[in-house]
C-alpha cells in the first residue's frame, strides 16, 4: 500500500464538472493499493497517517499531527502509484490491486479514517478526477507499507 501525503491549505476533487470532495487545512492523500494488501496493513498505514507530526507548532517546527490542527482529510484512490516503468516507455500497472479488491480496500480505509477524523472527503474510485490543491510547504511524503514494516 502506498500513500502520497500532501499537507495542504485546501484541496478538492471534481468529477464531470461537479465538486465531490473539498477540504480546508489538512492532508490530501493519494492511495495506491497492491493485490497483497490487507486490512491489517491498512490499519497500520492509517495509524501512521493520522499520527504523523507534519504540521507546524507555535515555534514553526513540524511537531503536531492532524488532530492537533483540527485538520481534514481528502482521500483519493490512485492505482498509478503502482506504475512499473522498468521496461520500455509505457508503464505497467500489474502491481496494482484488482479493481474489485482495491475498491473494497479503499472503502475500508475511508470508513476507518472517518472513525478518527471529523472531516473526511473523497474522490470516487475509478472515476476520471480533477484534483486541485494548494500544497503547504510544499510538504509531500511517500508512505509505503513495504518500508514501514507492514
Amino acid at each position: 500500500m502506498r500513500f502520497v501525503i500532501q499537507r495542504v491549505k485546501h484541496a478538492g476533487v471534481t468529477i464531470n464538472g461537479e465538486v465531490t470532495g473539498r477540504i480546508g487545512q489538512g492532508l490530501l492523500v493519494l492511495i495506491g493499493i497492491a493485490q497483497e494488501d490487507t486490512r491489517q496493513i491498512a490499519d497500520k498505514m492509517i495509524r501512521k497517517l493520522i499520527h504523523l507530526r507534519i504540521f507546524e507548532d507555535e515555534n514553526g517546527k513540524t511537531n503536531v499531527n492532524l488532530s492537533d490542527v483540527q485538520g481534514e482529510l481528502l482521500l483519493v484512490s490512485q492505482f498509478t502509484l503502482y506504475a512499473d516503468c522498468k521496461k520500455g516507455n509505457r508503464p505497467s500497472f500489474t502491481g496494482a490491486g484488482s479493481p474489485e479488491m482495491a475498491n473494497a480496500m479503499y472503502d475500508y480505509i475511508v470508513s476507518e479514517c472517518r472513525k478518527q477524523v471529523p472531516v473526511v472527503q473523497t474522490g470516487s474510485f475509478g472515476a476520471d478526477m480533477k484534483v486541485d490543491l494548494l500544497n503547504d510547504g510544499p510538504f509531500t511524503i511517500l508512505l509505503d507499507s513495504a518500508e514501514i514494516g507492514c
